[in-house]
């Protein structure tokens, strides 16, 4: 399979681990906001 310079065609696969890894890190920075409520609270009353 020819490609051509310039083109970026990335297979399916890595669209798809890049929506999964985008929406770990979602996932982890809410559960990190949820375990450290009291400290992210206290950062923006400051």
């Amino acid at each position: 399979m020819a490609t051509e310079e310039g083109t970026e065609s990335r297979p399916p696969l890595d669209e798809v681990m890049e929506d999964i890894r985008g929406e770990l890190v979602r996932r982890v920075a809410a559960a990190d906001r949820d375990a450290n409520r009291e400290i992210y609270d206290a950062l923006e009353n400051e």
